[in-house]
């Protein structure tokens, strides 16, 4: 594969780790991320969730949650997706802490509050590389159901980037093919860093 790919949403629990792990098992070159202050999971109701910081082991929370209360956990779909989550990797990551990871040439955010606070952060870098990064917004739910259709859809738009000769000169095209094909609309930019 030619680019390097970052999937970023507000926890990095469930939608960009659903499109982490399926561009994974496509063999894209792929990693993924929250924006958030904190880690938020839901808990046994909505003033009650469960708040990690960023870095606390996948398998850490599954544990915990498992001896909370597994069926709750189970039910709501918590216990899985964590499950899911550490087969993919350690822990979830911050955003705004992975300068050390590298530069990546497409961000994709799935709501557009992390769309805003991935450009921010992007344009408060130090730019050592200079690079350009096309930043993608793919609206999506923050439930289950929905992020398993967006990460079907992040890899559609991802397999027509790769298959581009270059995205700088083509994005244009393939966001209203994109857009046209599985009417959504798109947010994008590009920045440098």
């Amino acid at each position: 594969m030619k680019y390097r790919y970052a999937m970023v949403c507000s926890s990095n629990q469930n939608r960009s780790m659903e499109s982490h792990a399926l561009l994974k098992r496509e063999g894209f070159d792929v990693s993924s991320y929250g924006t958030g202050q904190h880690v938020k999971l839901p808990g046994p109701s909505l003033r009650e969730p469960n708040v990690y910081d960023f870095g606390t082991p996948y398998k850490q929370m599954f544990e915990e949650l498992r001896r909370k209360d597994p069926e709750l956990y189970k039910r709501n779909g918590i216990l899985p997706m964590l499950k899911r989550n550490l087969g993919v990797k350690t822990a979830p990551q911050r955003w705004q802490e992975n300068a050390a990871d590298g530069s990546f040439d497409i961000v994709l955010t799935f709501e557009e509050k992390v769309f805003d606070m991935v450009l921010e952060d992007l344009h408060n870098r130090r730019h050592a590389f200079m690079r350009p990064v096309l930043v993608i917004n793919l609206e999506v739910k923050d439930n289950h159901e929905e992020a398993a259709v967006g990460a079907r859809q992040a890899l559609l738009l991802c397999q027509d980037l790769e298959a581009a000769e270059s995205w700088e000169e083509s994005v244009d095209d393939i966001i209203s093919n994109f857009e046209r094909h599985h009417r959504r609309k798109l947010l994008y930019s590009v920045s440098y860093y």
